[in-house]
């Protein structure tokens, strides 16, 4: 795990983005593991997520003129990754769409450097589920001008089975025809996760590793 990886994941558990216990989705699946993004409701906190999806756009050697979050989630993330990448000497532009068309004033549907020709935007979500906030994403942005949509940047990947046998993010990758890319898999945080301690307590016991295994063997997906 790179070192951005492991201070991402000591994030996550510090705020309470990332618990291990049981949990009921919205699907009504019962898991082990859930991720709320909602939980990082600080400066510092913000900041450090940004910092973990700028790392991740430059080890994947990502092109990028502008970073994009879908609202509302993705707001927040498209800022504090575009100021974390100007801190590391990269300045790009960012951009979030509004939900319903603004007809007065700048007008138009972004907020921010509005998607123009030529550029090549990095799409910034929080945890994949179904996958259809990205794919109305990627259509919004390629509908709305000629952009090169170099990738897309998660924050976890549950690695779940999508619709078929594989992954959603991998299935998402082949259909949009892009890089889906987590900052870390679930396997990672595991792996990492299950020999140390985060502030002085066992985040991971034996017990939790063993369901969580048992859960993945029984719905993941093949990357």
């Amino acid at each position: 795990m790179e070192a951005y990886q492991a201070a991402f994941v000591d994030l996550l558990v510090r705020h309470q983005v990332l618990r291990f216990g049981d949990f009921t989705l919205k699907s009504g699946r019962r898991s082990p593991y859930f991720v709320n993004a909602g939980q990082l409701r600080t400066g510092a906190a913000i900041g450090g997520l940004g910092e973990a999806y700028a790392a991740a756009i430059l080890r994947h050697k990502l092109p990028c003129d502008l970073i994009f979050g879908p609202s509302y989630k993705g707001v927040p993330l498209a800022v504090a990754t575009a100021t974390a990448l100007a801190g590391r000497g990269h300045d790009v532009a960012f951009t979030f769409d509004r939900k319903e068309a603004k007809d007065h004033g700048e007008g138009g549907i972004f907020v921010g450097q509005p998607p123009e020709a030529g550029m090549r935007v990095v799409l910034v979500d929080d945890v994949v589920t179904s996958g259809m906030s990205i794919r109305e994403a990627v259509t919004l942005l390629r509908k709305t001008a000629e952009v090169t949509v170099s990738g897309v940047i998660v924050a976890v990947d549950r690695q779940e089975r999508g619709r078929g046998t594989k992954t959603t993010v991998a299935e998402l990758a082949l259909e949009l025809d892009l890089p889906v890319l987590p900052i870390v898999t679930i396997r990672e945080v595991v792996d990492y996760l299950g020999d140390r301690d985060v502030d002085g307590e066992r985040i991971i016991d034996d017990a939790r590793r063993s369901a969580i295994d048992a859960y993945l063997s029984a719905h993941a997906g093949a990357a």
